[in-house]
C-alpha cells in the first residue's frame, strides 16, 4: 500500500482506518496511520495509547514504551497505560522495574489482591 493511503482523509477518517487495522490484527497497518495521527494531534491520549498496543502486538516494545511513557509523563494516573507499561517491560525481561507499574496499575483499578502479586 502507497504511503498516500495511510495518510488519506480526515482525522478521523484516519482513527477509523486505524481501528479497523488493529482490531484485524493488523499490527503494522495500524501503527502506520497512527504514527501520522499522533503527529497531528499529539496531545490526545486514545490515538497514542492503540499505537503502543500497536507496537506491543507487533513485538516492537521499545516503541511501546516510549508510547507509554509520554501518556504517563502527561498523565501518572492513566491506569491502562499503566498495566500495558508493566506488561510491556515484564515482555522485555524487566521484571523489577514492571512489578511497581503493575502494583499502580492494581491499585488504580482497586483490584488490591493483584497489586500484591504483581499480576493482574
Amino acid at each position: 500500500m502507497s504511503d498516500s493511503y495511510f495518510e488519506f482523509g480526515t482525522a478521523a477518517d484516519r482513527w477509523d482506518r486505524a481501528r479497523m487495522f488493529f482490531e484485524a490484527k493488523e499490527y503494522m497497518s495500524a501503527a502506520r496511520i497512527l504514527e501520522g495521527l499522533v503527529e497531528e494531534v499529539p496531545e490526545q491520549v486514545s490515538p497514542r495509547l492503540l499505537l503502543a498496543r500497536a507496537y506491543y502486538h507487533s513485538a516492537r516494545l521499545g516503541r511501546a514504551e516510549t508510547q507509554l511513557r509520554v501518556i504517563l509523563e502527561r498523565d501518572p494516573v492513566e491506569p491502562y497505560a499503566r498495566l500495558m507499561l508493566g506488561r510491556t517491560l515484564e515482555r522485555q525481561g524487566r521484571s523489577a522495574e514492571a512489578s511497581g507499574h503493575l502494583r499502580m496499575a492494581a491499585a488504580f483499578s482497586g483490584d488490591f489482591d493483584a497489586g500484591r502479586t504483581g499480576r493482574g
